[in-house]
């Protein structure tokens, strides 16, 4: 970047980003999608995918700690709330762990992440670090991933349901809230980010962020994909379906 974008022009790379390297453009969601996985490489996502979700009020926390705006805490929050539940609602992680437990985990062994694969460990934490020790507004625009997630949770109901009969709708209430969630969520970060990146230099870091995010995302996927897809490389330690 040579010179300060307009706010219509940053959106549009940021776009642009979720366009090139979102990870529903990953194989292992196209063959998770269209119905290519059997029981145990289902198994195999949802378990180290509930690394992610279960540190996603951890890294909302670690952002919240650092912002002196009240207002933008109060509106922060309910992200935390979203995933940890409040109230009659039981939250995101306990949705997932529904998903687990209908697919036959033991509930203390997703929660314990003893099976989940190393390279899901280490992005997970990454990420988390990442929201820890940078700008707020580069926290903020890592969450932009929100942006293209509806699009990629109605692919997955409907695939899922559609091609896996171990899979039914109570199993996949995670998604069908998530449409419903990250709109709302988005609109708010995207236009914080849009009023807040004003100089050159913090649109180059909110770029990266989101840029940065979205190899967190694919790197998990990576890792899936070779231990437990083509070729089986499955570390020692970790999940290992029945029969492999």
């Amino acid at each position: 970047m040579t010179e300060r974008l307009s706010p219509e022009d940053l959106e549009r790379r940021l776009r642009q980003i979720g366009d090139e390297r979102y990870h529903n453009l990953h194989p292992f969601h196209k063959l998770l999608h269209g119905g290519k996985m059997d029981f145990g490489q289902v198994q195999a996502w949802a378990l180290n995918r509930y690394v992610y979700q279960s540190a996603i009020p951890r890294k909302d926390a670690a952002l919240i700690a650092r912002l002196e705006d009240r207002e933008l805490r109060r509106e922060w929050i309910h992200r935390i709330h979203d995933h940890d539940g409040i109230g009659d609602d039981d939250g995101g992680i306990e949705r997932w762990l529904r998903l687990t437990d209908g697919l036959g985990l033991e509930r203390n062994y997703v929660i314990s992440r003893a099976g989940a694969l190393p390279a899901t460990n280490f992005a997970v934490e990454a990420y988390v670090r990442f929201v820890y020790e940078r700008s707020p507004l580069e926290a903020i625009a890592s969450s932009l991933t929100e942006l293209f997630a509806p699009a990629i949770h109605a692919e997955r109901i409907a695939g899922m349901l559609e091609n896996y009969d171990f899979i039914d709708d109570q199993l996949v209430a995670y998604f069908r809230r998530r449409l419903d969630q990250a709109p709302r969520d988005v609109t708010f970060a995207l236009a914080y980010v849009l009023e807040h990146a004003r100089t050159i230099e913090q649109q180059q870091a909110v770029l990266g962020a989101l840029t940065f995010k979205t190899n967190v995302l694919w790197a998990q996927l990576d890792a899936l994909y070779h231990a437990y897809v083509a070729p089986a490389m499955i570390p020692p330690g970790a999940f290992r379906p029945e029969g492999r």
